[in-house]
């Protein structure tokens, strides 16, 4: 893990983790007391209560917590899923696998992550991971 620094004038954690976003670093803020981190980003930790907190960026490994498949029509842009991801550095997010059929997805898995933009918009999804689940 690398610290990085924010240097923009951009204020409030969802704003400080989209500017991390825009550069393609996948950062989360972790707490300089208890030393969790922690996501969704917020301006207080949700372990200890501390509002020191630390952006660093993180490795972007996980683990599969739960999946679910959500099917739809081919012309309505096909099936995709839907993942609870353990990251490597503790914290749970939502996201979606890509590169693998989305009903192959299983608990336990292996997954890195990837910022892709769509609209414009960073946002981070996951891809299997080349290491053995």
């Amino acid at each position: 893990m690398t610290k990085q620094s924010d240097k923009t004038n951009k204020s409030g954690p969802d704003m400080i983790y989209r500017s991390f976003l825009d550069r393609h670093i996948f950062a989360l803020p972790k707490c300089t007391k208890c030393n969790q981190f922690h996501f969704f980003p917020r301006v207080v930790c949700p372990y200890c209560g501390e509002f020191e907190l630390e952006w660093l960026a993180i490795s972007g490994k996980g683990e599969v917590y739960s999946t679910t498949t959500i099917y739809r029509k081919p012309e309505r842009g096909g099936d995709y899923n839907v993942c609870l991801i353990t990251l490597d550095e503790g914290p749970r997010m939502m996201s979606r696998i890509e590169d693998i059929d989305a009903k192959l997805v299983n608990i336990g898995d292996k997954v890195t992550a990837r910022i892709i933009n769509d609209d414009d918009e960073p946002f981070v999804v996951f891809t299997p991971s080349k290491e053995a689940s």
